[in-house]
């Protein structure tokens, strides 16, 4: 008989504490990823989670010496290309799991945030490849074969944990269909309805599995594809509030019932002193469907005579906290970056069908970033070892050694009351021996006279 390796040895050493802190494998069966014979879903998703750590794609994998101890490439791809797993529920459950654990470690001064931004996800060489379609690449002007990727994460400055996202397409200028034989009561079929909807609507819905999940923050941070009224709105009636730049275009704000563009809302704005030199100007005003906004004008590093406008809902916010907040935004295009650059997003595999490993291999990667970004918090964290250790000192300095010698002789008494007779008997003379061993002048600050009997 040939011994079964279990699960947890294709892990690397540095993983596995983190993979059973974060119950990975019980947030997948959470989500119904179950398999009747073969090869267990949580033995082939280690394999393709630790695919990246054996520096070998998974062509080369399948020819080394490891091969033997894995399974068939048959295996991996009918897991990878199963329409019935609910991948963005196993996603959502150990975001959520992990952003508790983090907002755990995070001081109440700090502002958790929902980031939303979209980030191209090419297959420019693929022809046949499910809902693919053309997109516009903003900096060169060209039109390339790809997916628009809407990612929303979360992070309080320090840690940026991807939440929910979605691939979508555009029946427009879409190259391929949709397979019609798949079944329309799975999850993949449900994806590749999503694909097709609206980047606000489909960030609605990221909204409400969030918050339904658990999921706790103060604002909602956008670029200025996104930062557009009806959003807007719908990102308030959530209770959350937005903070986004603003494209500079013909958008229209009331200001003393005058309707002002973008530009003549700067001229509009009076110029503000602040310690930061990029900060110009200021204005409260509304946008055209009547929300109060407060609108901040900094300069543009890219070019000094130009500036850029910074919009939110909440009023309470100075100019500086809202630029600070702003800022945070920044994590999503690191996030972005390292997905693709360093964990082999969109390169590791290759496949035809939309849902079925798209989305699962994306989900795969999203996960990985996941188990790293926390080990990255324990690791680094501010507080850890000196801070920590004169933190305790100070609570140790405020409680007073009478009071603390006191507390410990009468959990020593309850412990030896609770136990058996002869047990409270040798416990009893162990302390009346260890209390007439005390210098007098200890004896005399503390009541010990119950415990000498």
């Amino acid at each position: 008989m040939i011994a079964y390796p279990p699960e947890m040895n294709q892990l690397p050493n540095e993983l596995k504490p983190a993979f059973q802190e974060l119950k990975v494998i019980q947030h997948l069966q959470h989500a119904g990823f179950r398999k009747r014979f073969g090869f267990s879903c949580s033995g082939l998703f280690q394999l393709v989670f630790v695919l990246l750590f054996h520096q070998k794609n998974w062509f080369r994998l399948l020819e080394s010496l490891k091969s033997e101890a894995m399974s068939g490439k048959d295996a991996v791809y009918r897991f990878l290309n199963h329409t019935g797993f609910a991948w963005r529920r196993f996603l959502t459950s150990l975001s959520v799991a992990t952003v508790k654990k983090v907002d755990a470690l995070t001081s109440a001064d700090r502002d958790a945030v929902l980031i939303v931004d979209d980030s191209m996800f090419e297959r420019n060489r693929s022809k046949a490849v499910e809902l693919l379609a053309r997109f516009k690449d903003h900096a060169t002007g060209a039109y390339y074969k790809r997916f628009r990727m809407l990612t929303m994460g979360w992070s309080d400055g320090y840690t940026f944990l991807p939440v929910d996202f979605a691939l979508l397409s555009s029946s427009k200028s879409a190259i391929t269909s949709m397979n019609e034989s798949i079944d329309k009561r799975t999850h993949g079929y449900k994806r590749r309805q999503e694909s097709l909807q609206s980047a606000p609507h489909v960030v609605a819905s990221m909204l409400d599995r969030a918050l339904v999940a658990g999921v706790t923050a103060s604002y909602v941070l956008m670029d200025s594809w996104f930062t557009h009224a009806p959003l807007i709105r719908e990102v308030i009636s959530r209770g959350l509030d937005v903070i986004g730049k603003v494209k500079n275009e013909n958008k229209r704000f009331l200001v003393q019932n005058q309707k002002l563009s973008l530009k003549e809302l700067y001229s509009a704005a009076a110029p503000i002193a602040s310690k930061k030199r990029s900060i110009l100007r200021s204005i409260r005003t509304e946008l055209a469907c009547g929300t109060p906004v407060h609108v901040v004008f900094v300069r543009n590093r890219s070019k000094k005579n130009e500036w850029l406008a910074v919009l939110t809902t909440d009023l309470i916010l100075s100019v500086e906290d809202i630029i600070r907040i702003y800022a945070i935004r920044w994590d999503i295009e690191v996030f972005f970056k390292c997905t693709k650059s360093l964990l082999r997003l969109q390169k590791e595999f290759q496949g035809r069908s939309y849902v079925d490993l798209l989305i699962s291999h994306t989900t795969i990667v999203f996960s990985r970033y996941i188990l790293l970004a926390w080990q990255h918090r324990q690791s680094t964290d501010a507080r850890s070892f000196g801070g920590l250790f004169y933190v305790l000192c100070d609570e140790v300095g405020t409680l007073d050694w009478q009071a603390a010698l006191q507390q410990l002789l009468d959990l020593v008494s309850e412990i030896a009351t609770k136990a058996g007779k002869r047990l409270s008997a040798l416990i009893q003379r162990q302390l009346q021996q260890w209390i007439a061993s005390l210098p007098s002048y200890i004896k005399a600050c503390l009541p010990i006279s119950c415990c000498e009997s």
